[in-house]
């Protein structure tokens, strides 16, 4: 069993560059994938990006650019740093594990932006 618990979320003004923080009851170094998902009212989570055990990285056509996702294995912590935020990047965001097969996900963390 792995927990996944995020943190960093909130009240934001547009423009503005919040970081999430992903911890994980494991050692981030052994796991295979990591990444982010995001929820917006009425709509399906939707992919946002994803860091492997290698460290490459992909994102959504929607973040490229602004988001940027990164590992820091000693916290066991994956961060999404994020900038330039826009209204429609109010959602709640997930972050998710894929260990051994199975995939592991955080309770969500709200980000709301303002104009």
């Amino acid at each position: 069993q792995v927990q996944v618990v995020e943190s960093g979320g909130g009240l934001v003004q547009a423009g503005g560059s919040p970081r999430l923080s992903c911890v994980v009851s494991k050692s981030v170094a052994e796991i295979n994938v990591m990444g982010w998902y995001r929820q917006s009212p009425g709509k399906q989570r939707e992919w946002v990006t994803t860091i492997t055990q290698s460290g490459s990285t992909a994102y959504a056509d929607s973040v490229k650019g602004r988001f940027a996702i990164s590992r820091d294995n000693a916290r066991n912590t994956v961060y999404l740093q994020m900038k330039d935020l826009q209204s429609e990047d109010t959602a709640v965001y997930y972050c998710y594990v894929q260990h051994q097969f199975l995939n592991y996900w955080g309770q969500g963390t709200q980000v709301t932006v303002s104009s």
